[in-house]
């Protein structure tokens, strides 16, 4: 069977890319008699190359979401003759007749459809939002199977989009754990602190944790701590910096983009980790923080208790006082600390890359 997979988001710095990375990266440790096709735009060819024979990789530098992903891509997968295709996102080409699977991270452009969540006017937006649900719609209507990676997201498919739950597979992903030879030089940004670290999307609701931080600072008067913010610039944390919440706190602290040698340090030395989501396809940074031994403090939100476990303080993230008082059992209860600590760790021993691509190549032979 010659399969072929996309990866055009292949790249550290977002979850889909990650999720590409270490598919590829899993896939090819496995003997097959397969052959795998990667495709790859000109920013990342260079970041993957064949280590196996029967692989090879194809450039199709066609930016996602863009015109030419619907007209001009189609031809440059129908060009290598593939038996299957793997869409690792849901934007497929409407053109595209060759069998397909595709993953499915969320549907938040169905829950959280809020024109602040672009940087489009509301005509655009409109537009945009509206090709979006075609897009989906087409992508799991003519799947030969669909990947989610959790339940969760499997049965918000099942009930929104009214896709049968017997197309479905969910493959968990799981924490990363660098294992680059670089060094960290990570200056820690304050003695002690709380942690962010995610997207400023409204649905992240970095707003709300803003909020249960003021509590904090005035009910606790820990005035040692600081909440450190860590994201990837742009538009959504400009509003967050410029927000009344942002100004009503004496103690934050917004790093920008950490790379990926450093966040072992900045997880690890954190006394706690925050996550105030109100949607996720998965969440994965609530399980980086576990993995490096931070206690987490999580929202109670969509796929979280499913893939938290049991090892973290589960609050109502639309209540800021809950939050704050939850921020402040863990910074004064060392107990509380270890106790959420252990419970993480053990937590995050389900979740595995390889067995990801295995139940991953299971389908594939299974469709061929």
């Amino acid at each position: 069977m010659r399969i072929g997979i996309d990866a055009r988001m292949l790249g550290k710095g977002y979850g889909i890319g990650r999720y590409v990375e270490q598919l590829i990266l899993q896939l090819e440790k496995k003997e097959t008699p397969h052959e795998f096709v990667v495709f790859l735009r000109k920013e990342n060819w260079d970041l993957w190359t064949p280590k196996q024979s029967n692989w090879t990789k194809v450039l199709a530098d066609i930016a996602w979401y863009s015109v030419k992903e619907q007209t001009a891509l189609p031809s440059i997968l129908k060009a290598q003759s593939l038996d299957l295709m793997h869409f690792p996102h849901f934007n497929v080409p409407l053109l595209y007749t060759d069998p397909f699977v595709v993953t499915v991270h969320d549907l938040t452009m169905y829950h959280f459809p809020r024109p602040e969540a672009t940087t489009l006017g509301p005509i655009a937006y409109a537009i945009k939002d509206r090709l979006h649900r075609l897009i989906v719609r087409s992508a799991v209507k003519k799947a030969k199977h669909i990947f989610t990676t959790t339940e969760f997201t499997k049965q918000d498919i099942a009930d929104t989009l009214k896709v049968p739950k017997e197309k479905m597979t969910v493959t968990y992903q799981a924490p990363f754990e660098e294992t680059m030879d670089e060094v960290s030089n990570t200056i820690l940004p304050s003695p002690k602190y709380m942690l962010y670290v995610g997207a400023a999307y409204p649905h992240k609701n970095v707003l709300g944790l803003l909020r249960a931080w003021e509590i904090f600072e005035e009910e606790y008067g820990m005035e040692e701590y600081t909440l450190v913010l860590a994201g990837k610039p742009g538009p959504f944390y400009d509003s967050i910096l410029a927000s009344t919440e942002f100004a009503a706190c004496a103690h934050v602290t917004y790093l920008g983009r950490v790379s990926d040698v450093d966040m072992p340090d900045l997880y690890s030395n954190a006394t706690a980790f925050a996550f105030p989501s109100l949607y996720e396809g998965f969440g994965l940074p609530p399980l980086e923080a576990a993995l490096h031994g931070t206690p987490v403090v999580c929202s109670n939100r969509s796929c979280l208790p499913e893939v938290v476990g049991e090892g973290a303080m589960f609050i109502d993230p639309e209540n800021p006082r809950q939050f704050a008082d939850a921020l402040g059992q863990v910074a004064s209860n060392m107990d509380l600390q270890h106790e959420l600590v252990r419970a993480g760790e053990r937590n995050v021993q389900r979740f595995s890359w390889e067995t990801l691509a295995k139940e991953t190549l299971a389908v594939y032979e299974r469709l061929s």
